[in-house]
């Protein structure tokens, strides 16, 4: 037995989706979150602002790999640093990117 179709329904669904860029831009977001690293560093920077020493020593490695990381997380606008004298002092974007974790987290522990 076939269900029926409703063609005003899949109509407006249609009309409400995202645009492909924004398609694009979201699976892209989602795929910086893929590397356990980044969010190691993310649950870092969510507890206190810190140099790239400090995340190194934070989480046990080394500070090219913590450099490259964070690199990606700047591309993807989700951390952002100042400097202070020659130190770069490393924080999460914005309250989205905290949002964004916080209740990814608490969906998984559920």
């Amino acid at each position: 037995m076939e269900h029926e179709i409703n063609d005003d329904k899949l109509d407006k669904i249609l009309e409400n989706l995202p645009d492909e860029e924004l398609i694009y831009n979201l699976a892209e977001l989602f795929k910086v979150f893929s590397d356990s690293t980044r969010v190691r560093i993310l649950c870092v920077l969510m507890q206190s602002d810190l140099t790239v020493g400090e995340i190194t020593k934070s989480l046990s490695m080394t500070q090219s790999a913590i450099s490259h990381q964070l690199r990606m997380l700047k591309q993807a606008r989700l951390v952002k640093f100042r400097r202070d004298g020659k130190n770069l002092i490393y924080s999460l974007a914005d309250e989205h990117v905290s949002t964004i974790f916080s209740q990814t987290l608490e969906h998984i522990m559920e």
